[in-house]
């Protein structure tokens, strides 16, 4: 299905660009600190289909080139998953932003007195405690994607709900909506298995900081 498709490269792309936005945003120097807080705003304060309609018609309005239909094709794959990337990864950056803020302060200062350098902080001391702490909001935030996935429909594209909306209206029956409502359950049932294996896996951290 497209639908698992866009779920799972929206996934590929926007957290490691979520983290990297994080580490712009929390780090890097104070004009890049203030862009990356005005594209944060921006994405999270607009709405994803929107986004999407302005990446896909961009080029006839921008530049008043014809839409065509080679143009179409590749449009769609760029407006999916430049939109959907685009999007997540800056809810992803403030997820991640909190996770980190929430490390205790005597983790730094220790990881200081052993020698390490900010690199080995933060990839073995810090990431591992963050992923841990943030896992029921990157689990929250990937349940939502999997039903994002559905404002793909708004382009010419045929992913689970515009195929869905087509049975329904060929067959005058609401049992295809029944059958994408328990697909969707499916998923995020999988999702949310895996999230909680990943959880007891990351749990181990917390044993450490009772030592």
């Amino acid at each position: 299905l497209r639908s698992t498709w866009i779920f799972l490269l929206t996934l590929v792309f926007s957290m490691p660009l979520g983290l990297l936005i994080c580490v712009a945003r929390m780090y890097a120097w104070k004009p890049v600190q203030w862009l990356m807080k005005f594209y944060i705003s921006v994405v999270r304060g607009t709405p994803l289909m929107l986004q999407l309609l302005v990446i896909y018609f961009g080029k006839y309005f921008l530049f008043g080139l014809p839409l065509t239909t080679n143009y179409r094709f590749w449009a769609v794959i760029i407006a999916v998953l430049i939109g959907f990337a685009l999007n997540y990864a800056a809810y992803f950056a403030e997820i991640f932003r909190s996770g980190i803020q929430s490390i205790p302060v005597g983790q730094h200062e220790a990881a200081k007195i052993l020698g390490y350098s900010r690199m080995q902080k933060f990839l073995r001391i810090i990431t591992p405690q963050m992923i841990k702490r943030v896992l029921p909001a990157v689990t929250n935030e990937s349940i939502t994607l999997v039903k994002d996935t559905a404002l793909a429909s708004a382009l010419p594209m045929v992913e689970l709900m515009k195929a869905t909306n087509s049975a329904v209206n060929r067959m005058t029956d609401i049992t295809p909506m029944l059958f994408a409502a328990l697909l969707y359950l499916l998923i995020n049932l999988v999702l949310t298995m895996f999230a909680g294996r990943l959880e007891k896996y990351f749990a181990r951290y917390d044993r450490k900081e009772e030592y």
